[in-house]
């Protein structure tokens, strides 16, 4: 079974190390067997692509995958880095929280 990560596709996030720290994003995609993801407007690269049929070529810029401990998810109050916790609420139903606010991530 894969590792259960605390981040989803589709989350904010704040950058905790490496050159882009302090920006955020939203996570495109979690690649779980490299324990990476990738945010959008981080970590970007230049690839350099060879043209193909419907498509010029050329140096395309990209965002490449950054590891997973690099990256906080972002408290949906006051937009700064914070843990996450699991609770079951009232209707059976088990949602993220922000450990820094206790506001419910999931809804």
């Amino acid at each position: 079974m894969a590792e259960k990560f605390a981040v989803k596709k589709g989350d904010n996030v704040v950058v905790l190390a490496g050159k882009d720290k302090g920006r955020t994003g939203e996570v495109l995609s979690v690649l779980r067997a490299n324990r990476r993801v990738v945010v959008s407007g981080i970590n970007m690269v230049k690839r350099h692509t060879k043209p193909r049929q419907g498509d010029q070529g050329g140096i395309v810029e990209k965002e490449a995958a950054i590891h997973i401990s690099n990256v906080a998810l972002q408290d949906p109050k006051d937009g700064k880095a914070t843990r996450v916790g699991y609770k079951n609420l009232d209707d059976g139903r088990k949602v993220r929280f922000a450990k820094r606010s206790g506001e419910v991530i999931d809804v």
